[in-house]
């Protein structure tokens, strides 16, 4: 079973910074984690490949210190990370991003299931991974809680909707996010830890898989932030006191000067 799990660095903190040119988030120097719902996707690559036998790939586009996040992976059993890292790569939105990770998916090779993270948590889209699964015409499915079973030639997960549980089976090759309801994830062993330390890391660029340049980074993103600004402070209430029938009468008296009231 060869599954590739694709990860995310993202802030570790709220104070993030924007670059006033691109209105892009600022990545490098700041401090970063893996992505919260990416550690179960790890977590679900590696129990899949304990049961099964096969390989788990870690695949991340960012900064060079990204490659931490891949590093990490390795310590819990992942067998290797790739990390995308190019200029060109920079600013992408979830269609630049899902069809960079698309062709370097097309790089590795033969894949039989690609685990996502259902979202990250510094965009909140939850785009990436099925525009993955349409950038390679596969099929996908997203908000997994549960793998019920899975073989080498197909898979029958429950996916949650607002309903309540959906089970699903689908052929392989697929696509699949997960919440963290799928699992726990464990904590590295210090032999992982070692492991990952020594890991190489292989870094792709524009050159080392077959991309269009049209569709990279802020050119190839058909949305982007037009303007960033800080919402301005509320003004202070007015408070309303005396008996209940004059402060209705004051509380309408007021919303309708403000035209909130016709």
């Amino acid at each position: 079973m060869n599954i590739i799990v694709c990860i995310k660095q993202v802030p570790e903190t709220t104070e993030v910074k924007i670059d006033p040119k691109t209105n892009t988030l600022i990545r490098e120097g700041v401090d970063s984690m893996t992505n919260p719902f990416d550690l179960w996707a790890i977590e679900e690559g590696v129990q899949i490949k304990e049961k099964l036998g096969g390989k788990v790939t870690a695949l991340s586009m960012g900064p060079p210190q990204a490659e931490q996040v891949l590093r990490d992976a390795i310590a819990v059993n992942v067998d290797e990370g790739i990390l995308l890292s190019d200029p060109a790569f920079a600013g992408a939105d979830t269609l630049a991003t899902s069809y960079t990770l698309a062709q370097a998916i097309r790089k590795i090779g033969a894949f039989d299931l690609i685990l996502c993270g259902k979202q990250a948590t510094d965009g909140d889209t939850a785009q990436v991974g099925p525009g993955i699964a349409v950038h390679l015409d596969i099929p996908q499915i997203v908000f997994v809680k549960k793998i019920r079973e899975i073989t080498k030639d197909r898979i029958v997960a429950e996916r949650m909707v607002e309903e309540g549980i959906e089970v699903v089976e689908s052929s392989l090759p697929c696509l699949v996010t997960v919440v963290k309801d799928i699992n726990q994830p464990r904590m590295p062993s210090l032999r992982g830890k070692m492991m990952a330390k020594k890991a190489v890391v292989p870094v792709w660029g524009v050159k080392n898989i077959e991309v269009d340049p049209e569709k990279l980074g802020l050119q190839g993103s058909p949305t982007w932030v037009d303007k960033v600004f800080s919402p301005p402070s509320r003004s202070k209430g007015k408070i309303f006191e005396g008996e209940t029938e004059a402060v209705v009468k004051g509380f309408i008296e007021a919303l309708q000067e403000d035209k909130l009231l016709q």
